[in-house]
Parts: C-alpha cells; structure tokens; sequence
C-alpha cells in the first residue's frame, strides 16, 4: 500500500562506471592547503587505466532510499529509466536491496543514465548525462516523508508538481538536496522547494553558489540557506564538519575519525543527508542525527560506491559505542 511508506526518494538513477586511473598518468593541482582541487591530462594522450567498475542502481536518490532501508524505513524510489539491459539490472539491485519499485517508470525505446566515474586515490571527478524523460509525479500517497534530489535540466515543471503534491498533504515532510542541474535552475526557478523544505542539505561550495557570495563562515552559510525557506538548513564541509541552523539554534558536528585511509568519497554527502533524515524520521534530535550521520558517511568512503559501505542502525551504534570522546555535536 503506498500509504505504508515511511520514506519516497524521487530522483534520477544512473549506472557508475568508477574507471581507476594510476597516479602517475594524471597530474592534480593543489590549492594552498595541499587539497586536491583538479586533476588535468594531456589532449591526444593514451592514458591507461587500472580497473573499471560497475555500480548499478546509484544517484542521490536512489542512494537514499537504500541507506533509508538499511536503517529500517520502509522505502520507495519515483524514478525513470530506460528499457535496455542496463534499466533492467537497476531494477534488479533496488529489489536486492528492499526498495519498492512500485513508482520506477520504464520508457519504451529509451536509454538509462550511465556515468563516468573518474576515480583518482580517494577522489572523484564524474561525467553526467540525464537523459530526458517526461517527468511525472505518480500517487505515492502521503508517505512520512519525501526526499528529492538529483533530476535533470527538463525537470523544472516536474518540481512544481511535487511542490502542489506536498501542499495538498502538509502531514509529509520535504528534504531537499539539490544535484547539479537544480544548482543551474537557481534558487528563484525553485524558491516553491525551498520553502516546503524540512530539511535541506548542501555542501559550503554549493551554499555559496546558491546564497551568490564567497563567505567561508559556516554558521553564516546556514543561517543564509535558513532564511530561504528551509525549516532546517545543513552544509558539510567535507572532513571539516557540518553545521545545522534552525532559525534559533546552530550545532556543529566533526565527522566521525577514518579506521583507514579513505577508498572513495562518492557518495559520503548522500550518506550523511539519508542517515540525517532517517534518524528524524525515528525520532531523534537534531543534536543526535548529527551523531549518526558521520559514521554512515565514514563507512561509505571504505568502499567503491555510494551503497556498498552503507549501515543499519545496529552497526552504526556499535561504531558510535566506541567513538572518541570529543565527537559530540557542539552548541554554536
């Protein structure tokens, strides 16, 4: 029954080919603090790679719903994708891994998302290419709460759909962690997102893009995305932390310590926003989501892939049990 689900992600779905490349056949150029900010080669060379690996079923949402299953929600995924081998097998891993598929629309004749994953030590630079469905916002009926990220750059009248959806039913909560083609639309194409939002969630660079300022201040930032409508704002800021903002109160989290070096960052953002909104949906504070959300994020990074190191509640408390005694959210 579509009334059952505690959490709807809606968003693209892709299939990632992580391609390793050796680190001597690419250049990478450092900012100040010695933080890898670029990667360059050469035009007209042959560059060898080490390894190529498929990840099926991947995105920011669909990452989502499964980090939301893992954790004990009852999860679906509205999405849209083509009716070739690779449609097929995405459909196969979203029933692997429990999300309903009851809302994942095949499009005769079309092709799926497929992107390429750049993969450099434990950085990552992708190629995207949405491809154009006709978007459509199916009767999920009144889940508890809807997450809605990644879509393509023809989906802005889809988002004003979802947008009279959620205002027809007020008891369903929004989370809102914008991909890069809802960056380009900009904030007034979606200002109707914005002030739905529950929770809403970014990076510092993307703070700053969306707010059209260079400020560095984290508590600033939040306060800023706040004031656009967001009920509560959250920006990482990578292994610095992240910092929330309510309209009264701002906390900041550290990340939870690596056991190892780093293996891959894809999917750490999208680790720590589902395990955010997942612990608010179990009925947790602000103060203690915060707690949760960096180890789901520190697992991720362990694997190749957004979903592979992806927790259940009891694993993330067992790491929480033996956490250092300064990771503690902290009152700004």
């Amino acid at each position: 029954m579509t009334n059952d689900f505690d959490f709807v992600a809606i968003g693209d779905i892709t299939t990632d080919a992580f391609i390793k490349l050796k680190k001597e056949n690419a250049r990478v150029l450092c900012d100040a603090n010695g933080h890898k900010c670029e990667i360059c080669m050469s035009f007209g060379d042959k560059i060898p790679y080490e390894s190529v690996t498929d990840v099926y079923a991947v995105g920011n949402s669909p990452n989502a719903a499964v980090a939301a299953h893992r954790l004990g929600l009852r999860s679906a995924l509205v999405t849209n994708l083509g009716d070739d081998p690779r449609g097929m097998r995405k459909i196969s891993q979203l029933e692997k891994e429990g999300v309903a598929t009851d809302f994942v629309k095949v499009h005769k004749g079309k092709e799926s998302n497929y992107h390429f994953v750049l993969w450099y030590e434990e950085e990552r630079t992708i190629l995207v290419k949405h491809h154009a469905y006709p978007y459509e916002m199916p009767d999920i009926g009144s889940p508890a709460w809807i997450y809605l990220s990644s879509l393509g750059e023809s989906s802005l009248p889809f988002h004003h759909e979802i947008a009279a959806y959620l205002s027809a039913r007020p008891e369903t909560k929004l989370v809102f962690q914008p991909g890069t083609f809802q960056m380009k639309l900009g904030y007034e194409a979606l200002k109707d997102m914005y002030a739905l939002s529950e929770l809403f969630f970014c990076n510092v660079q993307e703070a700053q893009k969306i707010l059209g300022n260079t400020n560095t201040d984290m508590p600033t930032l939040a306060k800023g995305i706040h004031a656009l409508g967001p009920k509560i704002a959250v920006i990482t800021d990578g292994p610095k932390g992240a910092y929330t903002h309510d309209g009264k109160e701002t906390w900041y989290m550290p990340m939870y310590p690596d056991p190892a070096p780093p293996i891959n960052r894809t999917g750490a953002g999208d680790a720590f926003a589902s395990t955010f909104t997942a612990m608010r949906a179990l009925g947790k504070t602000v103060p203690e989501a915060l707690t949760y959300a960096p180890v789901n994020s520190m697992s991720v990074v362990q694997k190749v892939g957004a979903q592979a190191g992806l927790l259940s509640l009891p694993e993330i408390e067992a790491w929480l049990a033996k956490a250092p005694a300064n990771y503690a959210p902290k009152h700004m």
